[in-house]
């Protein structure tokens, strides 16, 4: 058997050699973290394969991230930063419904198929679990909530309405969908799920 044919396949190709500064090494860890992940399930995608594809070593890799499901995580909220905006349509019902399904055709990529992954995760690591709620749900909420607010400055929502609630309302079917499959994902569903939603939030 050759060398090279002794090289597992999710190892395969890395894309970086030699010394790299800081931003470069962290950048190359991420993307070989989401191009395995898109390809294999997080548990069966090690540090090691992580550190061979990035052309790093796992040491650098543990330098940054105390193990490799925060360096998926980190990867997955890259990854997701640049694919779903925040719009200012000048609507907040057109900003909600752009946005969700943004989330959706996301959600619905390789990459977006991880969620599911951190939830089954989460519920024997209490630790990364606190860490996805924090980093990815309450941020993802605080960044909406830009919406949300400029929508009552305009006087199209109900001030008066609890915000948490109001995005469970947008956001949790979709959530819901996703984990079960009982319903389709797609722009229309997105645009109906919004405009359920705001028709008992107008002012």
């Amino acid at each position: 058997m050759s060398a090279s044919s002794s090289i597992p396949a999710e190892a395969a190709a890395p894309r970086h050699r030699g010394r790299q500064r800081c931003p470069e090494a962290k950048e190359a860890i991420l993307s070989a973290a989401i191009e395995l992940l898109e390809k294999k399930n997080l548990r069966e995608v090690t540090a090691e394969a992580i550190a061979q594809r990035a052309g790093v070593s796992k040491a650098t890799i543990y330098k940054w991230w105390p193990n490799k499901s925060l360096v998926a995580l980190d990867a997955f909220l890259t990854r997701m930063q640049s694919n779903v905006a925040t719009p200012n349509t000048g609507s907040a019902r057109c900003d909600f419904t752009e946005q969700l399904q943004a989330v959706i055709r996301f959600f619905s990529s390789p990459s977006g198929r991880l969620y599911s992954q951190f939830i089954a995760e989460g519920q024997c690591d209490a630790e990364f679990f606190a860490q996805f709620r924090d980093r990815f749900l309450q941020a993802r909420r605080d960044e909406v909530r830009t919406m949300w607010q400029r929508g009552i400055d305009r006087g199209e929502i109900r001030a008066d309405i609890d915000s948490d609630v109001a995005l469970d309302l947008v956001y949790g079917p979709t959530i819901f969908r996703l984990l079960t499959g009982h319903a389709p994902l797609n722009d229309q569903q997105a645009e109906a799920l919004v405009a359920a939603a705001f028709d008992g939030l107008q002012a």
